[in-house]
């Protein structure tokens, strides 16, 4: 009797355990319960952390975190305003700030990440679509480009190489773009978006080549520019060194001649000073000029042709009379 008394004692004792450990749960500091009895939820989320009370074997504890998740997008292609297709990845940050109506609606995190992939997915495609790339590429429109300024004369004269597009939004604005239009959609399921940034935004690799023609086009474009300038400016120096050598010369050839003339000139007054003082002494002059004539027109080779009057002749003539 006594054994069959403990036996009755221990198993009142297992079961009461067993009701007291089902009718209570805790709830940690990163937590919020939904109760549900028969799949349905009961009584307002419990968001204490501490230990709290439930019917046994009838209710179920469902667990809801409540920090801070994140969502990671998948990488998608999507085409901009200015027909190009890229590649975009983004990312938010979210959290769960109406435990029952998420519970109603997405009952796990798994459903939740799904839709908000279909929301900021499809805000992301429309935002993409209503702008031209340099507006996605720049952070701000207030943000100033660094510009070479060894191209500014190549700009104003080359249309719209190098020249980059006035930015009306930018980057950041169209983000926050996407986070006012999804917010309002994320919270009918209970979810508070905090946050959501384009991660990378590539280009589609069969745009790539002929993105990078385009910018080799233009770099040629824009030497080919200076080449021709340099060659203008090199034919303005050839044409320069060209004309300051002939005023060189032309000046030079001038000095000489008239160096020369007023050499010749005085060279004269000496022989007309120094010859005409008496006839023999012009007699002289005249003979030793014949004679200069003649070794400057006479050697082995030539013959000449004079008549006996001429003056060359004339003292040819004199030796030949002699003969």
């Amino acid at each position: 009797m006594r054994a069959i008394q403990t036996t009755a004692g221990i198993l009142i004792a297992l079961l009461l355990m067993v009701v007291l450990f089902g009718s209570t749960y805790a709830v940690h500091e990163t937590q919020q319960v939904i109760l549900t009895q028969f799949g349905k939820p009961v009584g307002e989320p419990v968001k204490e952390a501490g230990l709290h009370f439930k019917l046994p074997f009838v209710q179920a504890v469902n667990r809801i975190d409540k920090r801070i998740l994140e969502w990671d997008g998948q990488r998608t292609e999507m085409p901009t305003k200015d027909k190009l297709y890229i590649s975009v990845d983004t990312f938010g940050r979210w959290r769960i700030t109406e435990p029952l109506e998420y519970f109603r609606r997405l009952r796990d995190e798994r459903s939740a990440q799904s839709r908000l992939e279909d929301i900021l997915g499809s805000e992301t495609r429309n935002a993409i679509a209503k702008h031209d790339l340099i507006e996605l590429i720049r952070t701000s429109k207030d943000r100033q480009p660094v510009l070479d300024e060894t191209l500014e004369e190549i700009r104003e004269g080359a249309g719209q190489i190098g020249v980059l597009h006035t930015i009306v939004k930018g980057r950041k604005k169209i983000e926050e773009e996407i986070l006012e239009a999804a917010k309002v959609k994320l919270a009918e399921f209970g979810i508070e978006l905090l946050d959501i940034r384009f991660k990378r935004i590539n280009y589609n690799p069969s745009v790539v080549e002929k993105i990078y023609e385009r910018m080799i086009s233009e770099r040629q474009q824009i030497a080919s520019r200076f080449r021709s300038e340099g060659e203008g400016e090199a034919a303005k120096i050839l044409g320069a060194k060209e004309r300051d050598l002939s005023e060189i010369a032309s000046v030079s050839y001038r000095s000489v001649q008239e160096i020369r003339g007023a050499a010749d000139a005085t060279a004269t007054d000496i022989y007309a000073r120094a010859y005409g003082q008496t006839p023999e002494a012009r007699e002289l002059y005249s003979f030793l000029e014949t004679m200069r004539t003649y070794r400057d027109i006479l050697d082995e080779r030539t013959t000449l042709l004079l008549s006996t009057d001429s003056e060359l002749f004339r003292y040819l003539g004199a030796g030949w009379n002699e003969n």
